[in-house]
C-alpha cells in the first residue's frame, strides 16, 4: 500500500512540470525524504503505554531513535562522506546534552540538533578546503546507500548536481526540500534572512538546472 501511494505522490509530483530544476529537486528528496522516514528495522521501536499512564517526559534516547538517521541524511548530503556525517551528528547530539535543561520542548530540541548539524557540516567543509581533501561523494553508510539504491537514475542524476553545489546554495535547497523547513525556519537554522534564503534557493535551481543541461547534453 505505501509504495502504491508513494507511486501516486511522484506522479502527482512529476505530472507538476516535469522540466523544471524545482520539480526535479523537490521529487527528488522529497522521494529520499519518504524512504528515510520510515522506521529503522534494526531500532526497537518505543514502549507502548499502558492504560492511562502518563505521557513519560521527552529524552535524549527518544531524540536520538526518532530523528537521528534523517538527521545522519542530512549531514551527508551536506557533506558527501558517511563517517564525516555520523561524526557531525554525534556532536550535535552531544552538544545537545550540554543543554538539555533548557531544551525539553521537542521542536525547540530538534531545532537546536538542525543547527548544529549545519554548522558542523560548515566547519567539515572548511577544513577540507583548507587541507585540500578529496572525499569521493555519496560513500554513504548501509542504510543510507539502500536510499540512494532506491532512487530513479532522473533521481541519482540531480543528487549528484547538489553535490556540485557551493556549500551555502546545498544547505538551502537540502533544508527546503529534503527537510521540509519554511523559509523562516530555514533562515534560523543557517543563520541567515529570509531574504537570502529565497535569493539562494534561486541562484541554486539555476545552477542545478545548468548541470544537469550539461550532464545531459544540453537535451
Amino acid at each position: 500500500m505505501g509504495d502504491r501511494i508513494e507511486g501516486r505522490i511522484d506522479g502527482q509530483l512529476g505530472a507538476a512540470g516535469d522540466s523544471g530544476p524545482e520539480n526535479a529537486v523537490e521529487r527528488t528528496l522529497t522521494r529520499l525524504r519518504r524512504i528515510d522516514s520510515r522506521p529503522d528495522p534494526t531500532l526497537a521501536p518505543p514502549p507502548a503505554p499502558q492504560g492511562d499512564a502518563p505521557a513519560t517526559p521527552l529524552t535524549l534516547a527518544d531524540l536520538y531513535r526518532d530523528h537521528r538517521m534523517r538527521l545522519v541524511r542530512l549531514a551527508v548530503l551536506l557533506v558527501d562522506q558517511s563517517a564525516t556525517a555520523e561524526d557531525v551528528v554525534q556532536e550535535a547530539f552531544t552538544g545537545l546534552h550540554r543543554h538539555w535543561s533548557g531544551l525539553r520542548d521537542e521542536a525547540a530540541a530538534v531545532a537546536y540538533l538542525r543547527t548544529a548539524v549545519v554548522n558542523g557540516s560548515r566547519s567539515v567543509l572548511r577544513r577540507r578546503r583548507t587541507a585540500r581533501e578529496y572525499v569521493a561523494p555519496h560513500a554513504v553508510n548501509a542504510r543510507s546507500a539502500e536510499s540512494l539504491a532506491m532512487l530513479s537514475a532522473e533521481h541519482q542524476s540531480v543528487v549528484d548536481a547538489l553535490g556540485s553545489l557551493p556549500p551555502r546554495q546545498r544547505e538551502v535547497l537540502v533544508l527546503r526540500y529534503y527537510g521540509g523547513l519554511s523559509e523562516a525556519e530555514i533562515a534560523a537554522a543557517a543563520g541567515i534572512s529570509r531574504g537570502t534564503v529565497k535569493s539562494t534557493a534561486s541562484r541554486a535551481l539555476d545552477t542545478v538546472a545548468r548541470v544537469l543541461a550539461e550532464r545531459s547534453g544540453g537535451h
